[in-house]
C-alpha cells in the first residue's frame, strides 16, 4: 500500500540538501523518535512479543542506506558534504510525515513488510532528486552568474525570488541582496570578498517552494601589496610640506563669458549687435579710406 501523495507533495518543496558522495543523507534515528517508532510497530505487531521485535527490526533495516546525516553550525562548501541547520529543519518536517502516514497503514491494518521498505524508498528518491550546494568557481574580475531555476512546475503567477549572501558564516548571517530581481543573479566584477555561500528562495503566495544554495569560489592572483619602497615613499609624501595655495582672481576670456548661462540676456544681444555692426562700419571706411589713398 502505498503513502499518501501528501508526503510526496511535502517532500517536494524540499529541493535542496548538502548531501555527501551518496543520494542517502537523512538519518532515521536522528530525525524520529524511539517513542515514534515504538509506537508505529505497536499499531502494526501489538503491543508485545516477538512480532513486535521484528516489526522494529525490520523499521531499521529498511531506513539501512539512511543511516549517517552531519550536521553543521556553520556553512560549509559542498565537498564537504554536510548539512546546516536550515535543512535539517526541512528534513525533520518530511520525517514527520513521514511517520504520520506510516501510523495511517498501521491503524488501516497495512503490512509493515511492504510499509517500511516502500516509505524507505519513496524518501530515498526524493533526496536523490535534490540538488546538491551548486560549487561555482569564477575568476577574480570576471562575472559570476547564478540560476534559480528547478525541475519541476511553478506557479505562473505571483512567483518571486529573493536573494541572500552568508559568506563563509552562519546561516543567521545571511543578508539580502536588494540589486539581485528574478532567477539569474549577477556578480561583476567578482572580488575575494565575495567568496561564500548564496542563497535563492522561491516563494509563491508567502509560501517558500524551493531553496538553493551556490557555494562561490573565486581564484586568480590577490590584488598586488606595495613594496617596501613603494611604502616608504608614500610615507615621505604624505609628511613632505604642501606649497601654499595662491587665490588668483578669475581672468575669463571672451569665449567663456559667452558661454556662461546669463551671458546671452536680450540687452547683451543688443549690445553685441551693435558692437557687431560698428565693427563692420569701421572695417568698411577702413577699406575706402585705403582705396582712395593707395589707387
Amino acid at each position: 500500500m502505498a503513502l499518501p501523495a501528501a508526503v510526496s507533495a511535502v517532500l517536494c518543496a524540499l529541493v535542496v540538501l548538502t548531501v555527501s558522495g551518496t543520494p542517502a543523507g537523512a538519518c532515521l534515528l536522528c530525525f524520529t523518535s524511539y517513542t515514534e517508532r515504538l509506537r508505529i510497530c505497536q499499531t502494526f505487531a501489538g503491543m508485545e512479543g516477538p512480532e513486535l521485535e521484528k516489526c522494529e527490526a525490520a523499521f531499521t533495516a529498511a531506513f539501512g542506506g539512511l543511516l549517517d546525516a552531519e550536521i553543521s553550525e556553520e556553512i560549509a562548501p559542498p565537498s564537504s558534504g554536510v548539512l546546516d541547520y536550515d535543512e535539517r529543519s526541512h528534513l525533520h518536517d518530511s520525517f514527520t510525515q513521514m511517520t504520520q502516514s506510516l501510523q495511517e497503514l498501521a491503524t488501516a491494518q497495512g503490512s509493515f513488510e511492504v510499509a517500511f521498505p516502500d516509505a524507505a524508498e519513496k524518501m530515498r528518491k526524493v533526496i536523490m532528486q535534490l540538488k546538491e550546494v551548486q560549487d561555482v568557481t569564477v575568476t577574480r574580475g570576471d562575472q559570476a552568474m547564478f540560476s534559480c531555476t528547478v525541475n519541476f512546475q511553478l506557479p505562473k503567477e505571483e512567483i518571486t525570488y529573493s536573494w541572500r549572501f552568508a559568506g563563509g558564516g552562519d546561516l543567521t548571517y545571511f543578508r539580502e541582496m536588494p540589486r539581485a530581481q528574478g532567477y539569474l543573479a549577477r556578480i561583476r566584477p567578482v572580488q575575494p570578498t565575495h567568496r561564500g555561500t548564496f542563497s535563492c528562495v522561491i516563494t509563491h503566495d508567502q509560501r517558500a517552494l524551493a531553496r538553493l544554495y551556490f557555494f562561490l569560489n573565486v581564484t586568480g592572483p590577490p590584488p598586488r601589496g606595495e613594496t617596501k619602497l613603494q611604502a616608504s615613499f608614500r610615507e615621505v609624501l604624505r609628511w613632505a610640506p604642501r606649497e601654499a595655495e595662491v587665490i588668483e582672481s578669475w581672468r575669463p576670456s571672451l569665449g567663456e563669458l559667452l558661454a556662461r548661462p546669463e551671458a546671452l540676456t536680450p540687452s547683451n544681444q543688443c549690445l553685441l549687435a551693435a558692437i557687431a555692426a560698428l565693427a563692420s562700419a569701421g572695417v568698411t571706411l577702413l577699406a575706402c579710406y585705403l582705396s582712395y589713398e593707395f589707387p
